[in-house]
């Protein structure tokens, strides 16, 4: 049975006054209300949110899992619509989920996701289509797996539906913010792998990373995406690698 619902968008941030107002533009038609939860930006990122109807609320960083999860806990309805900063809903886009708002059927709808990056949008190197999770019933959701990567899982048995259009993602601007955001984002997911009981692996030490270059350079179509094809792909096996060697000094009991 179809059903009319409310949606509320939400966003983290954390010194994003490059990007939040284009996210939350193109938002504004869409939800019935927006909530920020900001980690305590230095920047001018809370002075432009102000400038939009949104509720603006702080909380302390603890990790990409946590703080999605506890935006999710703040929203004033079920149905919400979760962006990260630097992303934003195409025209396409936000025609489907407004038609979805009316007639409300799944328990959530994906979206691709096509990223700009330093300049130019990346139609292989497996950025696209990149297949999100980002509108759902949060009843029957939530934010769950890895820093700095989760994704919102539904229980089992739930259905999803794919809408037209894209959520273009503005990523990187340089080349340099790719690689050291990489090594920053590889310490994360050590840790949380840590966290989980994984062990270290001197086979997927080695082999991951260049699987993962082979897999996104040839087979998922890397070499298509020119010079920036290969500096992205080649950064994806050096986060690989990073991930694990991390993992190894934490249990040795190094400081990374």
């Amino acid at each position: 049975m179809s059903q009319l619902v409310k949606v509320s968008g939400l966003i983290i941030t954390y010194n994003e006054e490059e990007n939040i107002k284009r996210c939350l533009e193109s938002l504004h038609d869409v939800c019935d209300e927006i909530v920020v939860v900001d980690s305590f930006s230095t920047d001018k990122t809370e002075d432009i949110c102000r400038q939009f109807n949104v509720r603006f609320i702080q909380n302390a960083w603890k990790g990409f899992l946590d703080q999605k999860n506890f935006a999710q806990s703040q929203a004033s309805y079920d149905h919400v619509l979760q962006l990260d900063a630097d992303e934003a809903l195409s025209d396409e886009l936000k025609q489907q989920i407004i038609a979805v708002k009316s007639d409300w059927k799944k328990g959530g709808y994906h979206f691709k996701r096509f990223t700009n990056y330093c300049g130019k949008w990346i139609r292989h190197s497996g950025w696209y289509p990149d297949s999100k999770l980002r509108l759902y019933d949060r009843r029957i959701g939530n934010w769950q797996g890895l820093d700095p990567h989760p994704e919102v899982i539904m229980q089992v048995g739930e259905s999803y539906d794919v809408l037209k259009g894209d959520l273009l993602h503005y990523s990187y601007v340089s080349y340099e913010d790719h690689i050291n955001r990489s090594a920053k984002y590889a310490k994360q997911a050590a840790m949380a792998m840590k966290q989980m009981g994984r062990n270290p692996s001197t086979i997927k030490l080695i082999v991951s990373p260049f699987y993962r270059f082979i897999n996104d350079y040839f087979f998922r179509g890397g070499f298509r995406d020119g010079f920036e094809g290969l500096i992205i792909c080649r950064t994806a096996a050096y986060y690989t690698f990073l991930k694990y060697m991390y993992l190894r000094l934490i249990y040795k009991g190094k400081s990374i």
